[in-house]
């Protein structure tokens, strides 16, 4: 008995991208910047705390420190290059309200909702526990596996293209007026995302080749005749005491 390798496929590859793009929503890291703070006076908590750990580069008599600023879908961190000062609170202001990040997290969290959906009716569907799949089941559920990796993929295609334009004030800057401009780029949960939907979609595709009947031997004595487990019309067939077709082995 030999499991179909389009099920396979499915069943392998939808799990992987719904672990890939959880992973990717979680984490604080979909765009990501760079930043040096110039710090006067010895009275500042940041200046002294990098001191201590040996941060910042002196420009006469100023000291600059090197920021990274990160931000996902639901937090963002800030943290002083080359050190473990790093601080994280939850996306707040301009960023928190642009409709195009709260688009992207719909977007994201209906993918997840319909891609294990679509997992748990394609485990039903392959089913090890009986002779032949329920085909028409773990299509759906690829079907379903199909679409969340298009939603995904759309809220990431929506997130990179705005990337440096979520959140900003052109006339504040970066949330604070205070904070110096960050030049931005994607970050390492932008490609975890990226590369989690087109596996949602291979393995989404993959289960829908489910729908296609299997083809069945032909009746040695009547070549026009078709012969599938359910069928016993055929003497040859029938005298044989295994005849395994389209079967699926656990």
């Amino acid at each position: 008995m030999q499991t179909p390798v389009s099920m396979v496929m499915g069943i392998v590859f939808a799990p992987l991208g719904l672990v890939l793009v959880f992973t990717a929503a979680i984490t604080p890291q979909w765009r990501e910047g760079q930043a040096r703070l110039n710090i006067g006076g010895s009275g500042s908590l940041l200046r002294s705390g990098a001191k201590g750990h040996g941060v910042g580069v002196r420009s006469g008599s100023v000291e600059a420190l090197l920021l990274l600023r990160s931000d996902g879908l639901w937090e963002s961190c800030l943290q002083v290059e080359q050190s473990e000062l790093k601080q994280c609170w939850p996306i707040a202001g301009p960023y928190q309200r642009d409709a195009r990040v709260r688009m992207v997290q719909g977007l994201v969290l209906t993918s997840l909702f319909l891609c294990g959906i679509g997992i748990v009716l394609a485990c039903i569907g392959v089913r090890c526990w009986t002779d032949l799949p329920l085909r028409r089941v773990a299509a759906s559920g690829g079907l379903l596996v199909v679409a969340a990796g298009l939603l995904s993929l759309t809220g990431l295609g929506v997130y990179t293209h705005n990337l440096r334009r979520l959140g900003v004030d052109p006339s504040q800057g970066l949330n604070n007026p205070k904070f110096p401009q960050l030049s931005l780029s994607p970050a390492g949960s932008l490609y975890f995302g990226w590369l989690g939907s087109c596996l949602q979609v291979l393995g989404g595709g993959a289960l829908l080749f489910s729908f296609k009947r299997p083809r069945c031997p032909t009746c040695p004595s009547r070549q026009e005749q078709a012969v599938c487990p359910a069928c016993h019309s055929c003497p040859e067939m029938t005298s044989k005491t295994d005849v395994d077709v389209y079967e699926v082995s656990c």
